[in-house]
Formats: C-alpha cells, sequence, structure tokens
C-alpha cells in the first residue's frame, strides 16, 4: 500500500508541473499554471500524512516508509530546482524564452558540484529527521529496522556523494570555454 502510495505521489507531483507548465505556456494561462506548480508540495503533504497515519494504526514500517521519506527530503530540497529547469525549457521552447544555460564548466562547474552537494545534504537532513521522527513516535525498535536501514545507507551515499562532488576532494576540471588573446 505504501509502494502505491510513493508510485501515486510521484505521478500527481510530475502531472502538477507538466500541467503548470502546458497552463503557463502554450495555453497561456500564467495563473493557473502557477497555482498547479505551488500545489505541488501538497502531494508531498498527503504522502507524509498517509505513512505517518499508517505507521500510527500499527504498521511495521517497510523500507517503502523509509523511500516515502527520502522521496520528501529530494522533493523539498531539489523539486525547485526541477521546476526552475523545466520551465526554463517550457520558456525557451513555447514563448520564445532565452535558450538554457549550457552546463557549467572550471570553477562554476566546481560550485554546481558543491551546491548539489548541499542540496543532498539538505534533502538528506530532512529525510533522515523524518525517519528519526517516526523511529521515536513508534518507540518498537523491531517495528522501525527498516527506517534505520535506511538511514544509514543514505548516510553512506552522502559521504560518498561528498567524496565526488566537493571541491578539495576532486580534481578542478578544466576551463573549456575558448581562450581570448591577451593585449600587451
Amino acid at each position: 500500500m505504501i509502494a502505491l502510495a510513493i508510485v501515486l505521489a510521484e505521478v500527481g507531483f510530475w502531472f502538477l508541473i507538466a500541467a503548470g507548465l502546458l497552463l503557463r505556456y502554450p495555453l497561456r494561462r500564467p495563473r493557473a499554471g502557477l497555482v498547479l506548480l505551488a500545489s505541488a508540495p501538497v502531494v508531498d503533504a498527503l504522502l507524509l500524512g498517509f505513512v505517518t497515519w499508517d505507521l500510527a494504526h500499527g504498521a511495521t514500517a517497510t523500507s517503502f516508509h523509509a523511500l516515502s521519506a527520502v522521496y520528501i527530503g529530494v522533493s523539498v530540497a531539489f523539486g525547485h530546482r526541477m521546476v526552475r529547469w523545466a520551465d526554463v525549457r517550457f520558456a525557451h521552447r513555447f514563448a520564445g524564452g532565452p535558450p538554457p544555460a549550457p552546463k557549467p564548466t572550471g570553477a562554476a562547474r566546481t560550485r554546481a558540484a558543491r551546491e548539489g552537494w548541499l542540496r543532498h545534504l539538505l534533502a538528506w537532513s530532512i529525510g533522515v529527521g523524518l525517519l528519526v521522527v517516526a523511529i521515536v513516535v513508534v518507540g518498537d525498535a523491531d517495528r522501525t529496522a527498516a527506517l534505520r536501514a535506511i538511514a544509514q545507507g543514505w548516510t553512506v551515499v552522502l559521504l560518498v556523494d561528498a567524496a565526488f562532488s566537493l571541491p578539495a576532494t576532486r580534481p578542478a576540471s578544466p576551463d573549456r570555454r575558448p581562450a581570448t588573446p591577451t593585449r600587451r
């Protein structure tokens, strides 16, 4: 049941985003589109409420319960960025907006990697925070073992991501912009 709720939440989130962008650009209804885009976080709240209700009514936590916390953390930390990414592309395609910026190189790439890791840290903080709250509220180590396992696994993933994303641990990429001649 929880797996279905997560799938429905993901589908609902992307449906609201797609419908909002379609209203906003091809159908030229920017206010209606904005309402749908702004309502996407409601899906996360509904999922959180359903998982909380399920655990409060005696369900043994599964990895799907834990994945709902991961989903909510990622959605909060990266959701706005994903919507902005899609919005720029829709604006360019349907409303004559500027083309999307090229992928960063050099120092900008390093900054983008650091920002991505900081967003991952935010997602981890929210998700693991929700898992810890659920563990405390349920109060039964046997019923919450799956929550602890996901929190521990995600912590390892966060640390590996840090090793690859933070500037002190990764080689700097060369700046691939064409060199401009210098005047003497």
